[in-house]
């Protein structure tokens, strides 16, 4: 009953509750529809807000971060092919294999040091040693295909070395008196260098005194060429370069006294020249084999060449067609990401090559040798006659006939002459047949023929000798 008692209380409060609950809702709901109301009557300017808003903000992203200018090519975006650009040069999208490659080290912001020789230093010797340091990159190369990420080092204006461990010992030796300066900046493996914030070091030092020459100004843009250089064996070929103090281009118009932020690159290969105006690698089609020239310059606003110290450079390239190089297969297509991938990663190794491997073991037991085995029993078969030519043994006692035959013809004359004796009981010079038991004991030796016919020659004297002897005594 108590339980009852104190039940209902409870029930009918908590039911008073839901019901107040309830006209709160609804009185809530009839304000939103007033205000949705009012909105509708008032929609169209909120909607030219709405649009307003949303095109400031797609133009605040078409302008160019200053933190970094670093491109990305996307896999999905492919720039136009063949896009003439000037005389026999157009450009081209970058090589599939390339760009797939790429994506792998997007991740990567390296950052570059020199921490020798130091800015401004005046050194007392022509030799310097350099030591450099760099993060957020691992510098290789791959042992198979001979590429992978490197720091490119310049001195002054010429390409120095490029450097896939830090822990390498540098040293440049025979330095001219005078100012010298260095630049090292981050590079992938196709040679396109990383142009994030950091990625670009440089170092301007003194042999013994300073002067004008190798002294770039800081206060001006400077243009680092990088490539092409050296020898090409397949198109395109990269066109790339490194930009330092070069102002953003904006979209709004020119500032008073303004004179870089509307920059140019201006490229010239064998007397063919074009304008660049972004700052990013660009693929080219059109070089001759042999020997071409490339030269770029950085411009002003007004197109005029800027003065500083390599802001003009001019390489000079050799291109072969048909390179049997690892970076020519690539821009071919002959090779695959998965087959080169190792340049890009290094912990990357491909195991296609072991699964291959696999089944032609298994080929190798799997033709029968056993049917070639058959003809082997033919084979033993023709050993049986071959015992027959043993019979060539039992010629042996021919050589006896040769003996008695040689030395006969020498006695025979002499005994022809004298028949007219008929000795009778000479018969007993027949013992002529006894150095015949000596000739069948003898054959066995058959490398001494002639001390066997030297013997029984011997014997026939012998027994001659006899012959005369008793022939004399028998006259008297």
């Amino acid at each position: 009953m108590v339980r009852q008692l104190m039940f209902k209380p409870q029930y009918s409060f908590s039911y008073q509750k839901v019901d107040l609950n309830l006209d709160r809702v609804e009185s809530m709901a009839s304000e939103r529809k007033t205000a949705f109301e009012k909105l509708l009557s008032g929609g169209f300017p909120l909607l030219k807000w709405v649009m307003t808003f949303l095109l400031v903000l797609s133009l605040s992203s078409c302008v160019d971060k200053p933190g970094s200018q670093e491109l990305i090519f996307s896999n999905q975006v492919t720039a136009p092919q063949n896009s003439q650009i000037a005389g026999n040069f157009s450009e081209t999208a970058p090589p599939e294999v390339i760009q797939e490659l790429r994506s792998f080290l997007e991740s990567y912001q390296p950052q570059v040091t020199i921490v020798t020789p130091h800015h401004d230093e005046i050194i007392q010797d022509n030799t310097v040693a350099i030591r450099l340091k760099v993060q957020d990159l691992p510098l290789y190369k791959d042992f198979q295909w001979q590429l992978g990420s490197y720091l490119h080092v310049m001195l002054d204006n010429e390409p120095f070395k490029n450097v896939y461990d830090v822990n390498e010992e540098l040293t440049i030796s025979d330095l001219t008196p005078g100012t010298h300066t260095i630049r090292v900046f981050a590079v992938r493996p196709w040679h396109e260098s990383f142009k994030n914030e950091g990625a670009y070091a440089q170092s301007t030092f003194h042999i013994f005194t300073q002067t004008d020459d190798n002294h770039p100004d800081s206060t001006l843009p400077l243009l680092t060429y990088s490539r092409p250089q050296e020898s090409y064996g397949a198109e395109p070929i990269l066109l790339d370069f490194y930009l330092t103090n070069a102002p953003l281009h904006i979209k709004s118009p020119n500032q008073a006294g303004d004179q870089f932020s509307d920059w140019r690159i201006r490229c010239t290969i064998n007397g063919e020249n074009f304008v660049l105006d972004r700052w990013q690698p660009i693929y080219l089609k059109g070089f001759k084999p042999g020997k071409n020239w490339v030269k770029l310059e950085f411009l002003d606003n007004q197109g005029i060449p800027v003065k500083n110290a390599f802001n003009t450079t001019v390489r000079l390239i050799t291109y072969n067609p048909q390179g049997k190089d690892t970076l020519s297969k690539i821009v071919r297509g002959e090779l695959t990401v998965d087959q080169v991938r190792g340049i890009v990663d290094p912990d990357y190794r491909t195991q296609t090559p072991p699964v291959e491997s696999l089944p032609t073991i298994e080929e190798k037991p799997i033709p029968k040798t056993e049917v070639p085995q058959l003809p082997e029993k033919e084979a033993t078969e023709p050993l049986t006659p071959s015992p027959t030519p043993e019979v060539e043994i039992e010629p042996t006692p021919s050589p006896t006939p040769e003996v008695e035959i040689e030395p006969t013809p020498s006695p025979t004359p002499e005994v022809e002459i004298e028949p007219t004796p008929s000795p009778t009981p000479e018969v007993e010079v027949e013992p002529t047949p006894s150095p015949t038991p000596e000739v069948e004991v003898e054959p066995t030796p058959l490398r001494t023929p002639e001390v066997e016919q030297k013997k029984t020659g011997l014997t026939e004297l012998k027994e001659l000798g006899r012959y005369f002897q008793h022939r004399s005594a028998f006259k008297k």
